[in-house]
């Protein structure tokens, strides 16, 4: 599978470089929390990590105000296994570069996206980048399976939390699996052996060997 830069023009549709954010402090508090024996952990909100310098300019300049949560996603990962959604783009930094596997919304045909239109994006580390509302992600990826990734995640405060148990109005919402979080599941995911949505069909797109 081809890997792209987040430099490159094939990136526009999916999210942009955010700049002037200096965000050394948080890459600071987010090595100190260790790297899981195995697979990916997640936590929306990790108060050290909204203690930060940077949580500020982040909250006020990149979300314009907005409530938001800096919450991290790492481990060590090469696999597509799902591709999720919010109503709001996210913001990743990483620590170590890393590489994250998009597509988008407008892909969707019947509530199935086939996985032959993901693209995988190169993030340097330290760089902040947005994910728009209408791109598809999951779980990042690692370029160095030793190193693994830990990746900070920006989002409006409350999202992936439980979800609000609204009775569903259309297809849609048989998807939202957390607050503010629709997930299509691949059939070979543990995700869909728990009961979600399978909305992918095609590979279960692994890059273990593109890295």
């Amino acid at each position: 599978m081809k890997i792209y830069s987040i430099h490159d023009p094939e990136f526009v549709p999916y999210g942009k470089v955010l700049e002037g954010y200096d965000a050394a402090c948080l890459l600071k508090a987010m090595e100190t929390i260790p790297l899981p024996e195995s697979g990916v952990a997640y936590e929306p909100s990790i108060p050290v990590l909204e203690a930060t310098c940077v949580y500020g300019p982040l909250q006020n300049n990149a979300y314009g105000g907005m409530p938001v949560q800096i919450g991290m996603c790492w481990g060590r990962n090469t696999k597509l296994n799902c591709l999720e959604y919010h109503r709001d783009s996210e913001v990743n930094i990483g620590t170590v570069d890393f590489i994250l596997l998009l597509a988008k919304q407008d892909e969707i045909v019947d509530g199935v996206l086939d996985t032959a239109k993901v693209k995988a994006f190169r993030v340097p580390a330290g760089i902040a980048v947005e994910v728009y509302a209408t791109t598809l992600h999951y779980a990042p990826c690692h370029v160095n399976e030793g190193d693994g990734f830990r990746v900070a995640v920006v989002l409006p405060r409350g999202t992936n939390t439980a979800a609000p148990g609204a009775q569903p109005l259309n297809e849609e919402d048989k998807w939202l699996t957390a607050r503010n979080k629709w997930l299509l599941a691949h059939p070979e995911s543990a995700e869909a052996a728990q009961g979600a949505h399978i909305g992918l069909k095609g590979e279960n797109i692994d890059i273990s060997n593109d890295i």
